[in-house]
């Protein structure tokens, strides 16, 4: 379970976006166009400390883009080259953002979704001392079998940053796919997702252990 809190964010979200993709080699858009967020999932954190939330996006007419981010409250240790910046939370204070590709806690995360079909975090909000849930605006679905298990992850020990994104773990290569329209189908386990608007499952992600 994913618990949100009706809270303002300074920068937002889409503004540190915005600011980080245009300089990332996958990224494809018109330039100066506006961030818009199409679509997005979470997953669950067992300790409860990372947030981890994948952003569908697009800049003016260019294709969608994948990014998934981590939220921690303190710096990540090592993880320099993956902060996509910092944001100040009204509930939580400031918090710390990563491109999650370099994120060992939410490789753990994708790598036991795609090859062992845990699911989606479903998200609550929390409003006046109530929780309640916020419909989803996509799903993702895995090819792994629902139950099963996914090798322990313990280091991300290198990232590719290329479309799709290679992430090389201690104990499985996980793909991820940065641009959703280009056609990619690396081997193995695979991440899907539909949204409004796109009812035919896409590839989002790829799992193999090593």
């Amino acid at each position: 379970m994913a618990l949100l809190h009706k809270a303002e964010l300074r920068p937002t979200k889409l503004e540190l976006v915005a600011a980080w993709l245009p300089g990332r080699p996958w990224f494809r858009g018109t330039p100066g166009a506006d961030v818009v967020r199409v679509a997005a999932y979470r997953f669950d954190d067992p300790a409860g400390e990372v947030g981890m939330e994948t952003l569908l996006v697009r800049a003016g007419d260019g294709p969608i883009h994948q990014v998934p981010l981590t939220y921690r409250g303190a710096p990540l240790d090592g993880g320099d080259e993956w902060l996509v910046g910092t944001t100040e939370h009204s509930v939580l204070g400031r918090r710390w953002v990563y491109d999650a590709c370099g994120d060992p806690v939410y490789a753990a995360a994708l790598a036991s979704a795609v090859l062992a079909g845990t699911a989606q975090a479903e998200e609550y909000i929390e409003i006046d001392g109530r929780m309640e849930h916020r419909p989803r605006s996509m799903t993702v679905t895995s090819s792994g079998a629902s139950g099963g298990e996914a090798p322990a992850v313990g280091a991300v020990r290198q990232v590719v940053p290329d479309d799709p994104t290679l992430v090389v773990t201690d104990t499985v290569d996980l793909v991820v796919v940065r641009r959703l329209d280009d056609g990619s189908h690396p081997e193995g386990a695979t991440l899907t997702g539909t949204w409004d608007g796109q009812p035919t499952p896409l590839p989002l992600a790829y799992a193999r252990p090593r």
